[in-house]
């Protein structure tokens, strides 16, 4: 759902208008193509979420999908979404899908028990859909025109790494009985992905306010509005006051799962101010 919802910011980030074949191809495609790539992660994962509490209940686990059956609808979906987004939407469209496809199954996946730096990859993964739908929309990957989608791509990178440093540490027994690799179980690995926390924090707050130097850049060459500059502000400091207490050794769980909390709060509030000032 939240990389649905990242594709459609990133097209109405790009242009107010719309096409509405061109949206429903792009939100069809998008939609086989997220729940193609989940369904054959679980087929993947299959043994190691039978290891964790959090995913026991998932279908293949739980004995109400065949793994068989997991592999062969996530192939099919996956391969009719990015059918979709070619007939529907441009080719650079396709092929970013077809990234995320690749990056998050082949090399996120089985990364998750070789390397901390799994996070960092897929992270990747996460940060693609928010610039698919801003070239979908502008068919440009390159370029002036592709200025905003490659900072969309920034924002929700940086942003990740906060979230999913939260959730490794709420979830660090889980992940660690699944045989997963996380910073969390490193030498001084608590510490480390605060840190981590707070660094990418402070990068994610600093690209939020780099429309001010390429807002003439944009299509349209729209100019950042006050409310942006306004809303984003305390959408800053809300975010960085959670990242501060995930530093603390005091309550430190409960800190983690507030900051996991600030970040799902944060995303959809900034996308949507995003968008809303191409408007304006």
């Amino acid at each position: 759902m939240m990389s649905v919802a990242s594709v459609i910011f990133g097209y109405y980030s790009a242009t107010p208008e719309r096409n509405d074949p061109e949206l429903l191809s792009l939100l069809a495609g998008t939609v086989l193509a997220a729940s193609g790539c989940a369904a054959l992660n679980q087929w993947m994962e299959a043994k190691e979420d039978r290891m964790m509490a959090r995913t026991s209940d998932r279908p293949i686990p739980s004995g109400e999908v065949k793994p068989s059956h997991a592999l062969w609808i996530g192939s099919i979906i996956s391969i009719l979404g990015l059918g979709i987004l070619y007939w529907g939407t441009n080719t650079w469209a396709t092929a970013l899908t077809a990234g995320v496809l690749f990056s998050y199954l082949a090399l996120y996946t089985p990364m998750k028990k070789a390397t901390p730096l799994s996070t960092e990859v897929g992270a990747i993964s996460g940060a693609l859909p928010p610039l698919l739908g801003y070239v979908a929309a502008t068919g440009a990957v390159s370029g002036p025109e592709s200025l905003y989608g490659w900072l969309l791509f920034g924002i929700l990178f940086t942003w990740q790494m906060p979230h999913f440093m939260a959730i490794s540490y709420i979830h660090s027994k889980d992940y660690k009985e699944a045989g997963f690799r996380m910073l969390v179980h490193e030498a001084n690995g608590t510490e480390r992905s605060a840190r981590k926390s707070l660094f990418y924090t402070v990068l994610l707050i600093a690209l939020t306010y780099l429309p001010l130097s390429i807002a003439g850049n944009g299509p349209g060459g729209n100019e950042v509005s006050t409310w942006y500059l306004v809303l984003n502000t305390l959408l800053s400091l809300y975010i960085l006051a959670y990242a501060l207490r995930f530093l603390s050794q005091e309550n430190r769980e409960a800190n983690a799962k507030a900051l996991f909390y600030s970040t799902i709060v944060y995303l959809p509030v900034f996308m949507i101010s995003f968008a809303l000032d191409r408007y304006l």
